[in-house]
């Protein structure tokens, strides 16, 4: 028999909240669409290459510095021949200011190789292809087949999209590979592209990894993170 006790804490318990019901998850496409309804990849280029070397630069890198990097590498070095034809110790010099830049620079010349040799220096359009080049995760992978090919692979799930899509409770993982899955599950297939695009913007102008704009936020009603600023 339940006791006294056990019968109050049942008629105070909180109810149990669904975050991945359906009309939750309409709501926060609602409001990603109204916010940026035309959402594109921040990173500047001319074609699907230079934006796979672009990607690759913005690991650990923020967009904005990759873009004052690459106008002039991309003037003087233009298709992945170039990049394949590179040594490393030049590359580096051109790429410094983005971090990490031997490995970046190993990784890209390493891609260009293997796109000029094994596919005719044409970027591959399957998932499986673009893991097999140096220096491409599956972040980079959908970034490019989505954004250069416009081919649903999966969603993008970078730092930002890894944090908000753990502040709204669409996945408890900690791997950004694991959080993948659970947006890709949520997440019409049809919406996969425009989906990290937004969640992207979305993370720089409003859900900021410290102190997030809570005030301003049309989801904020039905967010229940432990850091929200209001």
């Amino acid at each position: 028999m339940p006791t006294t006790k056990h019968k109050k804490a049942a008629r105070h318990a909180k109810p149990k909240i669904d975050y991945t019901s359906r009309g939750r998850l309409e709501k926060i496409f609602a409001a990603l669409d109204q916010l940026f309804p035309q959402a594109q990849c921040a990173l500047c280029h001319d074609n699907p290459f230079q934006l796979l070397v672009a990607t690759i630069l913005s690991a650990q890198c923020t967009d904005e510095r990759v873009n004052k990097v690459t106008p002039e590498l991309f003037r003087r070095y233009a298709t992945a021949q170039d990049f394949a034809a590179l040594r490393q110790e030049v590359l580096e010099r051109e790429i410094r200011s983005t971090g990490f830049f031997r490995n970046k620079a190993e990784n890209i010349i390493g891609a260009a190789k293997k796109i000029v040799q094994d596919f005719g220096g044409q970027l591959p359009r399957t998932m499986e292809e673009m893991l097999a080049l140096p220096g491409v995760a599956r972040k980079t992978a959908n970034v490019v087949l989505g954004t250069a090919f416009g081919i649903p692979t999966g969603v993008v799930v970078d730092t930002h999209v890894f944090r908000i899509a753990r502040r709204l409770m669409l996945s408890k993982q900690k791997a950004p590979e694991k959080v993948e899955q659970d947006l890709m599950k949520l997440v019409p297939q049809d919406r996969w592209i425009s989906f990290g695009h937004q969640v992207i913007w979305f993370g720089r102008k409003i859900c900021s990894a410290r102190k997030p704009l809570c005030a301003e936020c049309p989801i904020e009603s039905i967010c229940d993170s432990s850091d929200k600023t209001v």
